[in-house]
């Protein structure tokens, strides 16, 4: 038998209802604007930012969101829905996990699952509405040739009484604003690669669509600013490559403004360091806060938990 062309086949997986599974986070406990108290955060530069978010906008230039999927989990959608609405937000992008929290939020008013006992069992991320609906939307929207996000939402707007809750889904509303929704997916990370229905191929072709969206953002980015939120790898990756490409083009992209937020603390992280360090392997560091500036502009790392960096943005960008 040859070992290299054996393939385990999807045929017997068991999938279960997800309407009396435990959810970690609902809509009932999400975070909005107005509602929730705002904890105390000021990074060194956040002011600055702020500023330079708020020129951005003024001049009609781009300002792209990134994040990881704790920005959903964390129950920040409709601070981001909010943002969007402001006119603060002109791109939003994530990884898969990002587009599967919103859907499971917009679908069944909840979403994150205990994953230390599901996964004892095999029943992890094995949910019928998600992995069913959320490949058929996907194979339907690469089959027209529309992107990732933009396929998740028509399907949305498509079947309003499976969607109950879609007036919190962020990329449902950030297509209702005509605002790209980007997902930028890796095989074999997400709950949906798991099912029976799954098709590779219409995922690479519709977040395939959704990378040349970026792209596209970000080659029009000069004076404008990116903003990433979470995401330790995808994120930084995406918006790397994005970035060699328009420079490639000839798209003037050097008057930028970069800036990462997450938990951990980088110390001087516009020093020089070299292999022997572990923060050189941390991509948003070399990918987001110094590389894309060395020709000009300014990159920041700020390091606080979404739920008072997001709020306190918000806050800054309409009150301040």
């Amino acid at each position: 038998m040859n070992r290299r062309s054996m393939q385990l086949s999807f045929d017997g997986i068991t999938t279960y209802p997800a309407e009396n599974r435990v959810n970690l986070v609902r809509i009932d406990n999400l975070k909005r604007p107005g509602e929730y108290r705002t904890p105390a955060w000021n990074g060194e530069g956040f002011d600055e930012l702020v500023s330079c978010v708020k020129k951005a906008r003024a001049g009609g230039h781009e300002v792209i969101l990134s994040m990881g999927a704790h920005v959903i989990k964390c129950g920040l959608g409709p601070y981001l829905i909010a943002l969007m609405r402001e006119g603060f937000i002109t791109h939003i992008a994530g990884n898969g996990a990002c587009s599967i929290h919103d859907f499971e939020l917009a679908c069944l008013g909840g979403t994150s699952e205990d994953v230390p006992t599901a996964i004892e069992d095999g029943s992890f991320g094995m949910w019928e509405q998600t992995g069913a609906w959320m490949n058929e939307a996907i194979q339907m929207g690469a089959a027209q040739g529309v992107g990732y996000g933009e396929a998740l939402a028509r399907y949305v707007d498509a079947h309003p009484a499976r969607f109950p809750y879609r007036d919190d889904c962020v990329f449902y509303q950030a297509w209702k604003l005509d605002i790209p929704a980007s997902y930028h997916v890796t095989m074999g990370t997400d709950i949906i690669h798991q099912h029976p229905s799954v098709d590779f191929a219409a995922l690479g072709a519709a977040s395939g669509v959704d990378f040349h969206k970026m792209c596209y953002s970000v080659a029009h980015m000069d004076q404008g600013v990116y903003m990433n939120f979470g995401s330790a790898v995808t994120g930084p990756e995406v918006f790397l490559k994005a970035l060699s490409i328009s420079r490639n083009l000839g798209f003037p992209t050097y008057d930028i403004i970069t800036a990462n937020f997450d938990l951990i603390e980088l110390g001087d992280y516009r020093r020089k360091i070299g292999y022997d360090d572990p923060h050189y392997y941390y991509r948003p560091r070399k990918n987001i806060v110094n590389r894309p500036v060395s020709r000009g502009g300014k990159g920041w790392h700020f390091t606080g938990d979404h739920q008072a960096t997001i709020p306190n943005l918000y806050d800054k960008l309409t009150k301040g």
